[in-house]
């Protein structure tokens, strides 16, 4: 009798962007799943770099550096190879990547980060570093066009100067969104997953107010709290969020949901 893999028969919508979807999708494929990939965010460069060029060109200025995603990471050593700079122009200062996915992106681009906090949102970020004396601390924070202005706010108030530096942007690709409607509307969606916030608005301005009431029954899969938090204030349920905002945990509470329901 052939092995039943836990998510065999089941058809998972995978909102992230193109080029960060695929690793996502294979886990998925390989636990069993039907893997429908409907992108809902495109990331491109800023408008202008002006911010990023200021801050490259005072780096030695820095005592710390803020990543909050592996595209933050991607997009700041795209520009500074642009400028014909490398990893050493980060060496005198702290390195933060808000998780291990951050990491890795960091060490793919020759740079190991001194701080990985235990929760992988801002939140955690603010308690890795309640242990340094931030007071009159420069900190260098490479992040999206549109972000959480959390993380600045508590680090202003510890007493650190934070320089903001537009990185890249995001926006809606073009995507057949009435095939998704479709899927929702014949009852063949088993699973909607969201990695970010701007993950779940976009989904919703692509496939518009009345998908709502195609998604009872849905299992909707939310990475972390935030994009959760996001989700119930677009009127959209909430089954799944893991403990560890990854998406390997993602995974994980997929299958341990699906798993109760046999």
């Amino acid at each position: 009798m052939p092995e039943t893999k836990p998510l065999s028969g089941k058809r998972v919508v995978v909102t992230r962007a193109t080029d960060q979807a695929s690793g996502f999708a294979e886990m998925l494929v390989s636990a069993g799943a039907e893997v429908v990939e409907f992108p809902t965010i495109q990331t491109v460069p800023p408008e202008s770099y002006d911010e990023v060029d200021r801050a490259v060109g005072e780096l030695a200025g820095f005592d710390f550096v803020v990543f909050t995603s592996a595209n933050a990471v991607k997009f700041f050593f795209r520009r500074l190879a642009e400028l014909g700079k490398d990893a050493r122009g980060l060496s005198g200062m702290k390195v933060v990547a808000v998780g291990p996915k951050t990491a890795a992106e960091l060490m793919a681009n020759g740079l190991e980060a001194d701080i990985v906090p235990r929760e992988f949102k801002a939140e955690g970020v603010i308690e890795a570093l309640r242990p340094f004396d931030m007071s009159g601390k420069r900190v260098l924070f490479p992040r999206a066009e549109v972000a959480r202005e959390v993380l600045p706010e508590k680090l202003r108030e510890m007493g650190a100067e934070v320089v903001l530096a537009v990185v890249y942007r995001t926006v809606l690709p073009k995507a057949d969104a009435e095939h998704i409607l479709r899927l929702f509307r014949e009852g063949g969606v088993s699973a909607l997953t969201f990695t970010s916030s701007s993950t779940v608005r976009n989904f919703m301005a692509m496939a518009g107010d009345g998908v709502r009431e195609h998604i009872k029954g849905v299992c909707v899969a939310c990475i972390g709290p935030v994009t959760a938090q996001t989700c119930k204030e677009l009127g959209l349920p909430v089954t799944v969020v893991p403990e560890d905002y990854t998406v390997d945990a993602l995974l994980g509470a997929l299958t341990e949901y699906f798993g109760r329901r046999k």
